[in-house]
């Protein structure tokens, strides 16, 4: 049965000399608006769902390229597989309906079914037909409670030299970035009517949100060392009917944070959130 009650939901996370989303198109700085306020994307949250969906043990379509289980090199590759995926006949329309392979698709993996997806299927049309997925999931960028300060730090990055080993070549110098301290707020929802067509049940959502609040544990890196990032709380609303009580841009407007990651909730009448500690 899929998700019979509307969700709405709050993540907020502290940040202590780290990098939670450098830009690319930015020498990898930490991702600012132009206010100055940190901001970590919505694909840089859905990834880390995703990549602690996978450690517990959940079948993921798009995985990174550091996590992959299956060996395929590509999207494309993982759908096609007859071990991993669906198999070629699934995108075939002499062999099936692009319906058909949504469903697959949807029963398959859990991030499809959740967050959505885009798929290529193949006809005697020469651009083909795509089978678009559209997730009841949805998660907004993360923006900070202020705007951040940002230390950046030269550094050098050696790379060994060709041939046997015994020479090296010349080190280049390089640029770290990070925010020295910081509270972030994420806002995200789950639609009901929407998790009619994937099949997201509400088993899915609490998949969802055991993970939450460990959302950055298996995650450290160089520009984000153990430790450095951290769940401060998730706020849970569910509400007791498929179209909600409140809309969820008023339920999102009870929560206040302050810069020490302490907040308050004002009430809203029978929609009572569930308040769960970071891990």
């Amino acid at each position: 049965m899929s998700l019979q009650n509307k969700i709405d939901f709050a993540l907020i996370f502290s940040v202590k000399n780290a990098n939670p989303n450098g830009d690319p198109l930015n020498g990898n700085r930490p991702r600012t608006d132009y206010d100055g306020f940190g901001e970590v994307s919505d694909v840089c949250l859905k990834r880390k769902i995703r990549d602690r969906l996978q450690d517990s043990g959940e079948s993921i379509f798009v995985q990174s390229d550091e996590k992959k289980t299956d060996g395929m090199p590509s999207l494309k590759a993982r759908a096609e597989s007859d071990e991993y995926g669906l198999g070629k006949d699934a995108f075939n329309v002499k062999k099936t309906t692009p319906e058909e392979t949504a469903r697959q698709a949807n029963e398959k993996w859990i991030d499809v079914r959740s967050f959505g997806q885009l798929f290529a299927f193949k006809s005697d049309a020469k651009d083909g037909v795509s089978i678009p997925i559209r997730g009841p999931v949805s998660i907004q960028s993360a923006f900070s409670i202020e705007p951040v300060s940002i230390t950046s730090t030269q550094i050098t990055k050696s790379v060994s030299g060709e041939g046997d080993g015994t020479k090296k070549s010349s080190d280049t110098m390089g640029m770290k970035h990070r925010v020295d301290k910081a509270v972030y707020v994420a806002f995200g929802g789950m639609t009901p009517q929407l998790a009619e067509r994937t099949g997201f049940s509400d088993d899915d959502a609490d998949t969802i949100k055991q993970v939450l609040p460990k959302l950055f544990e298996g995650d450290a890196s160089s520009a984000r060392p153990e430790g450095s990032m951290a769940v401060e709380k998730v706020i849970w609303w569910k509400h007791n009917n498929k179209a909600g009580q409140y809309s969820s841009a008023k339920v999102h407007q009870t929560l206040a944070v302050n810069i020490d990651g302490s907040y308050t909730l004002d009430n809203l009448d029978s929609l009572v959130p569930e308040e769960i500690d970071g891990f």
